[in-house]
This record gives C-alpha cells, structure tokens and sequence, in this order.
C-alpha cells in the first residue's frame, strides 16, 4: 500500500452500475414528499390556488357554449325574419369570460410564484445537507468514488429535482383537476359523447404503461452515464498535464468519446420514448374528436343537444386529452425525477465518519506527548498493512519516521489527524486517546506541511492566512519571511496579493512547497508534521528552510517523513518502518551501527556510480 495512497474508482468501474431503474422508486418518491414536509403550509396554499385556477378555466367554455348558442339562435331568428341576434347577451357573456379567465391567470401566476420558491428552498436545502455531508464523509468514501460522480449529485440530479417541482409539481395539480373537472362539464352536457371521449383513456394508458416502462431504465442510465462523464472530463482537466506529458491525448478523447456514446445513447432511447408519446397520444386523441363530431351532429339533429354544446364539448374533450397528455410526459420526468432522488438519497446515507465523543476532552495547554499502543490499521479490513505499532514520544522530540516506498509512513501520520480510524490499539496525546477529542480539537495541535502542496484559488496573503485566520497581515508576512518566501512574492506583480489561478500553476512547484510551509509556521502549532517538506525545492532553499525549521521544531513534538535521509540525522529518534512494522529505532549513530536497513538505505544514498 503506497504511501500517497490515493486511488480512484475509474469511471470504468462504475460502470456496472448502469443500466438497473431506480431500484427503489416508491420509496424514493416518499423519501421525497418527507423532504418536502417543511413546506406543508405552501404547498396547501399552491394546490387551493392551482385548483381555483383551473376550476375558472373550466367554466369558460360551457359559458362561451351559451354564448354560441344565442348567436345561432338569432342568425337563423334573422334568416327566417323573426327576429335579431341578442348581442347585449352576447357581450355580457364576454365581459363575464374576461373577468373570469383573468382570475384564472392570476391565481395560476401566485400558484407559480409560491412554487418557484418552495423549489428554490429544497435545491438549497438539498445542496446544504449535501455540502454537510461531505464533511462528515469518511476519507475512504472518497478514495473509492470517483469525484466527478460525487459532483454531478451536487449539480446535475439537484437541478433536475429543482425543475421537476418548480415545472411539474404545478402541472400535476392542474392537470388532476383538469381531468375531474373536465370529465364533470362533459357529463352535464352529454352521458353519450362522454363516454365516446372516454374510450380514448384506456388506449392512451395503455400506450403510456408500455412507453414508460421502457423508458424508465434510460432515464437512471442517463444520470449515472453523465456522472460518469463529469468524473472523466474533472480527473482529466485536473491532471492535465501529466496527460500530455505521457502522451494521454488520444486515450483520454477515445475514453470520453466511449462515455459520451454510451450517454448519447442512453439520452437519446430516453427521449425519443418520451418524444413519441405526445405524438402517438395525439392520434388517438384525434381518432375520439371523429367519434365525437359524428355523434354530435346526430344529437343535435335530434335537437337532443344545443349547438353551443357542441362547441363547448370539443373545446373539453381537447381540455380533457392534453392534461392527460400532460400528466404522461410529467410521468417520465418523475421517472428521471426518481433516479436523480435515488443518487442524492444514497449519498446522503453513506456511512459517516464515527461520532464525535459526547463529552470531548478540552486540553488548556498541549505539551505534546504521543504514544502509540498495539496499532492495527487497514484501508480495508481484510488487509491489514499496520502489524502492531507502538512508539513512545516525549514533548519536543524530534521524530523521523524512515522506510521504503509502501513501508506506512504518510499512513501512521494520517491515523495521528484520524483522517482513518485505527482498527484496532489506541493513539495517545499526553495521555488522552484521540478519539476522545473532537476531530476539530485534535487536528487544532497539529501544523502539516504535506508533499502534495495544496493552495487555492485566491491571494497569496489568503493561502499563507489559512493557517490562522484571524492572522493580521503583519504576522502573515513575518511568516512568509520565516519560510524563505517573501523574497519571491516581493518580485511577484502584485506581490501578497497575487491570485493564484485554481491548481496554482502560475507559481513553481518549490514555491508552493515554500508557501506552505510558511502558512504552517503561522498556524504556530503544537505539535508539526513535515511529510518531505522540502522535497520540491533546491538544495540551497532547502538549507535556509532547514534553518526555519529548526526554529519552528524548538520545543514542539515534531514528526518528520523524508526520502533523503540527509536530513534527519539530528532527530532524537528515527523509526525505520517496513510494511507496517517499526524494524528499527534509534537516533542517526545506533542505527548506522546496527548495519541493517537504515544504514542501508543511508548508504544508497550517498554511493558513488
């Protein structure tokens, strides 16, 4: 196991995921509907606003049928000179349709306003408990997830969530309402008709029970492709130039263009199934409007029915087809819906990290002891790769930990910061196991200048800040002298306040190296880790650190990894590890003495060719 353990799952891998529907659809929707119980009160007032809203468009054409009625009255009145169109009648009809589909609009306007906001509220609400989460995760979730995954159920299913109740969550309504309503206005103007009209429903379910189906399993494949693809394009834009130093163009493009197939043909299944719907529920719905005008006409020849009914009819049977027509297309948003609330819902079930102890130890003054019992530890559980660790260190010393390339030395340190928990034995800080501190409390003792520099995209003021935060200015550049790093920054444009881009690349690799560490000797801390702090810059900056090191390590328990044994001989103890065993310990002379690995690898360093 390496050291700068860093494995990612592949896209590749994940891949075996792809293809299931939304495994658990019921109980998503009522994991759902539960996120959505904060906002009970809206949403009542939503669905009394859309209802009232559509019951006003509803009444419209049964009036506007009236109306029709009286104008043909009094055509055929005046052809046969026995009297004249009523068009007070008339005009008031109109006034009074204005007037109600005015109301209409409005209370669907503040339907759409309150619901805007309630979905707002849940995509922030979501992207909050997601962000929390997160820091609640196990560093192995992460060591085994793809990141863009994680990414994509940040932005790509949250906002097909934030569209789905902002869009269909208000259609849905009007859409049941319409449907009832509709059916009850069809039935008071004719049982027969109504029943020719609803012999379309049957077919057209039928066609969407079919079409849903199918379609369902695209719609999961088409999220879980696209985090896929987000996890490609974030880990190749990211490495970016190690890509093309080892000549990974064509590889990368063949791998995305590979992914970017198997979502294209995902999306496009999904959509052209639920492309078709509308049209193939047209037709039938078309096929009932011949049915319909046929039976009319013969109804009204009969004098069964007036002719404004008829109007008013087939203005309902098209009100009647397209919510139903509506609720098909909303029925494959909710499948897509469901699998991106599936993907949220498993994140924010992950396993988390073990609870903070409920009555943490609060040390006033650290004087830094540490001691390791009986360490048992693997990244997995089946492989164990710390045997039985055990060191004891007195405040102040300084403490080398040596080895080969795996031997567990950047691991030891990340179980001191618990970023893992040990399985087994107990890490101590003057006396007191870390797992009855707080992960904030504990990881406050300590300052790490890792090998992997990390800096973000901000001022060079901001980054060395991080440190302590509430660090004037001042401090801020009494450090950076510290650490050899003013020198530099002073010749920069801007100087402290030069923005580094977001990988930091528009400074050296030794600078960064240099920026870290000053932004460690700010934090102050009491005990330091150094994991090959200097293993990025030039053997004269090396020295000058080494000499802010040596002020910075006075009377602080200092843990220091490096490859280049050269400089760590002055440390109070050296502990050579091996696959996960301390082999040997001493300070630089007894272990030269002792002839075995570490005068080995000493003496590797410094052969002649």
């Amino acid at each position: 196991m390496s050291e700068n353990r860093k494995s990612k799952v592949g896209s590749s891998a994940a891949v075996g995921n792809v293809g299931k529907k939304a495994r658990n659809f019921k109980p998503t929707m009522k994991k759902l509907i539960s996120y959505l119980s904060d906002y009970k009160l809206s949403l009542v007032i939503v669905l009394i606003f859309a209802v009232v809203s559509t019951i006003f468009s509803i009444v419209g054409p049964k009036i506007l049928g009236h109306a029709t009625t009286k104008l043909f009255k009094g055509v055929m009145a005046k052809i046969s000179g026995t009297g004249n169109i009523d068009f007070n009648y008339i005009g008031k009809i109109i006034l009074l349709l204005v007037v109600l589909y005015v109301i209409s609009a409005l209370f669907g306007y503040i339907q759409g306003w309150i619901m805007s906001g309630i979905s707002m509220k849940v995509t922030y609400k979501f992207r909050k408990d997601i962000s929390e989460k997160i820091n609640r995760m196990p560093l192995g979730y992460f060591d085994r997830t793809n990141h863009g995954e994680v990414l994509s159920r940040v932005t790509n299913d949250v906002d097909t969530l934030s569209q789905t109740l902002n869009q269909s969550l208000g259609q849905i309504i009007t859409s049941v309402t319409m449907v009832i309503g509709v059916l009850i206005m069809m039935i008071s103007i004719s049982w027969q008709m109504t029943l020719v009209a609803l012999c379309v429903i049957p077919v057209s379910m039928g066609l969407i029970t079919v079409i849903v189906k199918y379609s369902q399993k695209y719609f999961k494949q088409q999220q879980d492709y696209l985090g896929h693809l987000n996890g490609h394009v974030e880990e190749m834009y990211g490495g970016h130039i190690v890509m093309k130093a080892f000549n990974g163009e064509e590889k990368s493009v063949h791998k995305f263009n590979k992914m970017n197939g198997q979502l294209f043909g995902s999306a496009w299944k999904s959509q052209f199934l639920s492309g078709i719907m509308m049209p193939m529920i047209n037709f039938v719905g078309n096929l009932g409007y011949v049915g319909i005008c046929i039976l009319g006409g013969w109804l009204a020849v009969k004098r069964t029915i007036e002719v404004g009914d008829i109007q008013a009819f087939i203005q309902y049977v098209r009100s009647f087809t397209q919510p139903i027509s509506q609720i098909a297309n909303i029925s494959n948003i909710l499948q897509q819906t469901a699998a991106s609330a599936e993907r949220i819902f498993e994140f924010l079930e992950e396993e988390e990290e073990i609870p903070e102890v409920s009555n943490p130890v609060k040390l006033q003054n650290v004087n830094g002891s540490v001691e390791f019992k009986n360490v048992h530890f693997g990244y997995n559980t089946d492989k164990i790769i710390i045997n039985d660790f055990s060191a004891s260190i007195k405040p102040g010393q300084r403490i080398a930990i040596v080895g080969p390339t795996g031997a567990g030395k950047t691991t030891i340190i990340k179980l001191l910061m618990r970023f893992y928990d040990i399985n087994d034995g107990s890490i101590l800080i003057d006396g007191h196991d870390i797992r009855d501190f707080t992960r904030g409390d504990l990881r406050s003792i300590f300052g790490m200048v890792l090998q992997d520099t990390w800096l973000y995209n901000g001022s060079i003021k901001e980054n060395i800040r991080y440190g302590r935060l509430d660090a004037t200015d001042e401090e801020v550049v009494q450090a950076a002298k510290a650490a050899h790093v003013d020198g530099f920054v002073r010749t920069l444009p801007a100087g402290y306040n030069m923005i580094l881009n977001e990988e930091a690349s528009n400074v050296s690799q030794g600078q960064k190296q240099l920026l870290t560490i000053a932004r460690a000797i700010l934090a102050n801390p009491k005990i330091l880790i150094l994991d090959e702090a200097t293993s990025s810059v030039d053997t004269r900056t090396e020295l000058k650190i080494q000499k802010a090191m040596d002020n910075l390590m006075k009377d602080r328990t200092s843990f220091i990894i490096a490859h280049r044994l050269s400089t760590i001989r002055d440390a109070d103890l050296i502990l050579v590890m091996d696959h996960g065993d301390i082999v040997e310990q001493g300070n630089h002379e007894e272990l030269l003495k002792k002839n075995g690995i570490y005068a080995n690898l000493y003496n590797s360093q410094f052969e002649v060719a």
